[in-house]
């Protein structure tokens, strides 16, 4: 190397911004610029010939010997052309964070190592800052989030209550409608139904005020027949507008006795008999283990009450009507007509209020008889199903959960 180079290469260790020194393998240092004393706080004079150590605290020693030793054993390179972050020791006392570059070079037979050293306090200073000011923001991020989910579980309660407000003003006044639409289709039921057998109790008391003698007994009595069978009809008509006000106000409540199931069939069938059209047959018959039951007896008698009668209107003179019972582990209801049957369309509206089938025609009846039945099977804990075939009849099933054995 000439004069010219190494001045020139002088010069630049002594002016580079950062420190710059040098070692040799026993890590006694050899060089220690400008910029490393600025850094350390001590003159070159003070460190060169010193063990490097002398910028190392105390219990970094032992780990940097071995570093150096590690590598000169195995050329295993831990710390060599690999930049580090390490504390430093000042002349007086104080410790510094560094940025350490360390390079070997070989001069002849030696190795001697270079440590290119930048102070980064400022760096560490700046990213301490940058770390509370990230604490700081992240717990005022806390913060906000949780009065943001407050606000929310708040906004969210306010909702569900303005929610649950409109959907109780939504049933109210669906419930208003509803009744509003009872209320037209009771006054044209009503007025319809009554209608026909008013007049004809009033065309029959007129004609059976004609006759006055002994030989005219037959006429008065079919009149008088007639009335009767008006009135009964009117008596009908009223029992299921009672009915179904009793259920809307749930005034109907479930109450169990004990009673002898076939007995009391026997008796609602030879009662529905006496009803009955001219050559019809109402067959009862109980297939099961126990003939007695515990339920609700009042409730159980209008349902087949109903179900009975409506199996003796729409059947014609004649027909079979078959009455079935089957008490095992539940109580099933079976009653079988060979009427006029419920036409297709019409099915799925057979249990609303008012409806009656489009084949109903002059067959009298307000539309609330089924509609009431299966309110009073659901009271019951029950079901009702049904089948039907248009022209060929229908069948309705009954089963009751409720029923226990003795």
């Amino acid at each position: 190397m000439t004069l010219e180079t190494d001045n020139i290469l002088r010069a630049i260790i002594d002016n580079a911004v950062e420190g710059i020194i040098t070692i040799n393998d026993k890590g006694i240092v050899e060089s220690f610029n400008p910029a490393a004393s600025r850094l350390f706080g001590y003159s070159p004079e003070e460190v060169v010939g010193e063990n490097i150590r002398i910028l190392i605290p105390e219990p970094h020693h032992s780990q940097h010997d071995n570093y150096v030793l590690n590598y000169l054993d195995t050329g295993d390179a831990k710390i060599i052309g690999v930049g580090r972050e390490v504390i430093a020791l000042r002349k007086n006392g104080s410790q510094v964070p560094i940025s350490l570059s360390v390079s070997e070079v070989k001069l002849g037979d030696r190795t001697i190592f270079t440590g290119l050293i930048r102070d980064i306090s400022a760096q560490k200073d700046a990213e301490e800052k940058l770390k509370r000011y990230a604490t700081e923001v992240e717990k005022l991020n806390r913060y906000l989030e949780s009065r943001v989910e407050e606000r929310t579980i708040e906004l969210e309660k306010a909702m569900e209550a303005l929610s649950k407000s409109n959907e109780e003003l939504e049933k109210s006044l669906e419930k208003e409608m509803e009744l509003n639409e009872m209320k037209s289709k009771f006054v044209t039921v009503a007025s319809h139904e009554f209608r026909t057998p008013l007049t004809t109790i009033l065309s029959s008391a007129t004609l059976i005020s004609r006759y006055k003698s002994a030989e005219d007994d037959d006429k008065r009595l079919k009149h008088i027949n007639r009335i009767k069978s008006s009135v009964e009809n009117l008596t009908e008509i009223l029992d299921d507008f009672l009915s179904l006000s009793k259920l809307e106000e749930g005034v109907i409540k479930y109450s169990e006795t004990r009673f002898n199931l076939v007995q009391f069939c026997e008796e609602i069938t030879e009662e529905m008999g006496s009803i009955s059209k001219a050559g019809q047959k109402l067959i009862y018959e109980h297939f099961g283990a126990s003939d007695d039951v515990l339920m609700d007896k009042q409730l159980f008698r209008n349902v087949l009450i109903n179900l009975l009668s409506n199996a003796i209107k729409f059947s014609p003179e004649n027909a079979r009507i078959d009455f079935k019972t089957i008490a095992n582990s539940h109580l099933e209801i079976e009653i079988k007509d060979s009427g006029i049957g419920i036409p297709a369309r019409d099915q799925k509206h057979l249990f609303d209020r008012f409806f009656r089938a489009s084949n109903a025609g002059n067959i009298q009846g307000t539309g609330l008889g089924l509609h009431i039945v299966k309110k009073y099977v659901e009271l019951m804990d029950g079901t009702i199903n049904f089948k039907s075939t248009f022209g060929q009849g229908t069948i309705f099933t009954i089963n009751l959960k409720a029923n226990k054995q003795p």
